[in-house]
């Protein structure tokens, strides 16, 4: 018991790291839609930014636009996100993971 106990706690810290790290992404991707999708239909970037930000609990995400030509174009929205590592010890292994996603949606409405 006394050598299986470490290894059994450690894979349990491994497994809920790993699990945090794999709902940051799902974050990510959920604020890059959200971005593209304001970004569609608002030409203010800093609304897009706004959206993402509104989307979930990651606060430090960059967040970067390309395109909006006009109606019609399409506009891109790149989240990244610095993982921060939350468990003390195997937090220093995932601190330099950068996650990131994009989604691209098409421009509607009017351009002014």
């Amino acid at each position: 018991m006394a050598l299986v106990l470490p290894l059994a706690c450690g894979l349990l810290l491994v497994l809920i790291e790993a699990g945090l790290v794999a709902r940051d992404q799902i974050m990510v991707v959920h604020a890059a839609r959200e971005a593209a999708r304001v970004a569609a239909v608002d030409p203010a970037p800093a609304a897009a930014v706004a959206a993402a930000r509104s989307s979930g609990g990651l606060d430090d995400m960059t967040v970067e636009l390309r395109g909006r030509a006009g109606v019609g174009s399409r506009v891109t929205a790149t989240v990244r996100y610095r993982e921060p590592g939350r468990i003390p010890v195997l937090g220093i292994l995932t601190s330099h993971l950068v996650l990131e996603a994009s989604a691209t949606m098409r421009v509607e409405g009017d351009d002014p």
